[in-house]
């Protein structure tokens, strides 16, 4: 199994951004609404995160197709996930006058560019499951 080191240079690279995301907040009053929380809260929830991926593998799915993709996921999950991604831009609803009516869900632009940030993340877990496994086993937690 490769080893990955972390550089001083890329640990000084990621202080800085801390810094710059961070700095600015007084410690001794924390800010009551945190953008980033706010944000990653309703984007990369378990089941957010898979319904974005799939729309992004699948270009337009229905909610059932949708739902059996997002295995595990309930009805009423699934549409209350979908009108909060609705709502904060990342997909878009398509109905159409048709008996019984039929509804598309898509990315928006935004959210296509979501999942090239989510897409880093997800390969960073698929190659580092077997280390996170490792380090449950080893503590006895599987």
């Amino acid at each position: 199994m490769e080893t990955e080191t972390i550089t001083d240079n890329q640990k000084v690279r990621t202080a800085k951004k801390l810094e710059k995301m961070f700095g600015h907040i007084d410690y001794k009053n924390p800010p009551e609404l945190c953008p980033v929380r706010d944000v990653m809260s309703v984007a990369s929830d378990q089941w957010s995160s898979l319904i974005i991926l799939w729309l992004g593998y699948f270009p337009v799915l229905r909610f059932n197709k949708l739902k059996k993709f997002v295995y595990g996921i309930s009805n009423k999950v699934l549409s209350q996930r979908l009108k909060v991604l609705e709502a904060d831009g990342y997909v878009q609803r398509k109905a159409y006058a048709e008996v019984p009516i039929r509804v598309e869900y898509s990315l928006t632009d935004f959210g296509q560019s979501y999942v090239e940030k989510l897409l880093e993340l997800t390969e960073w877990m698929q190659t580092n499951s077997p280390k996170v496994l490792a380090n449950r086993e080893k503590y006895g937690l599987i």
